[in-house]
């Protein structure tokens, strides 16, 4: 039998002591190339940097993405998850792949970037507004893919119908930059965290723009879908695009369940607030973000902790 002295029992509870008294978080993201897990790592990057005043150790974990997250947080599995605006509607209200299966206790943090609707066409194209894209070859992606349904909502809001196109393609939105490539279309739809590495391949292969996608009709979908948003992509993203271009689309939210502690949720929303100019050179795709989009595309009510820290920031009223 070992004696134990009384300094070694003395430091056992110390250290006994220092792990209750810290807590630990986990996000968990997407897959390990896409923009969900680099933006997790930057949430936890600034939460351990604050855990001396916080008393809270952040972890990031890959996962399958937005409908895994929501399902995993709301089993008690993970904290925290970033899931598209859209997934966390249709979970919270219990529609699309969650119909009948509503997570009531599903709750936002912030919004924290757009993953926008891009219409990429070739220079040679003419193409300069999605009206010109009629008597065009365009590509819409598959059946059943977000950027389908988002770009199905949004030409039928701007009265454009399939018969309008001269050719159209039902393939990925991977295809894009080979289908301009081999010039088999004028332009492709595709919903994407910018920038990425899709649009730049197909600016590497030929002469590009991107098609701006504005005005009223966007403005009445936005009022019409609480989880779309407004954007703009930034025209330092891409070879050859010279301009800022406005869209819509959905935005990669923060979310965690109504039982996370409240001080929790405070913690890490006010580290964010607090540091955001530091946060906002964590990745490409926060450059165009303000504190205040923070809050657009917030399709399910947000959780007290969050609203707190909104508040004292002077963001919320």
């Amino acid at each position: 039998m070992v004696k134990l002295t009384k300094s070694v029992v003395a430091a056992s509870m110390l250290l006994v002591g220092s792990a209750s008294a810290s807590q630990f978080i986990t996000i968990g993201t997407g897959g390990v190339t896409g923009t969900y897990y680099p933006t997790g790592g930057a949430i936890c990057r600034m939460m351990n940097k604050e855990k001396k005043k916080t008393g809270i150790r952040c972890s990031v974990e890959s996962t399958g993405g937005s409908v895994y997250n929501v399902n995993t947080i709301n089993a008690g599995e993970l904290d925290f998850g970033i899931s598209q605006s859209d997934t966390a509607y249709q979970a919270y209200n219990g529609e699309g792949k969650f119909k009948g299966k509503a997570i009531k206790g599903l709750r936002s943090v912030m919004a924290i970037y757009p993953e926008l609707l891009a219409f990429v066409v070739t220079k040679k194209s003419g193409i300069k507004s999605l009206a010109d894209a009629k008597g065009k070859r365009v590509n819409v992606d598959t059946p059943g893919s977000g950027t389908r349904m988002t770009t199905e909502i949004v030409l039928k809001a701007f009265g454009i119908k399939k018969s309008d196109f001269k050719s159209v393609d039902e393939l990925k939105s991977s295809e894009g930059p080979t289908l301009l490539k081999d010039d088999h279309i004028d332009g492709y739809f595709a919903v994407f965290g910018h920038p990425t590495a899709n649009i730049k391949d197909a600016a590497n292969s030929v002469d590009i723009d991107l098609v701006p996608i504005d005005g009223k009709p966007i403005d009445e979908l936005v009022k019409k879908y609480p989880y779309y948003a407004k954007g703009i992509i930034s025209g330092t993203f891409y070879k050859g695009v010279t301009h800022d271009t406005p869209s819509i689309g959905v935005k990669a939210v923060l979310c965690t369940k109504d039982s996370i502690d409240e001080k929790v949720v405070y913690a890490l929303t006010k580290t964010i607030l607090d540091n955001f100019e530091a946060f906002k050179k964590l990745h490409p795709a926060y450059k165009t973000i303000t504190k205040e989009s923070l809050l657009d595309g917030l399709s399910i009510p947000q959780h007290p902790g969050a609203v707190k820290a909104f508040k004292e920031a002077g963001i919320l009223k």
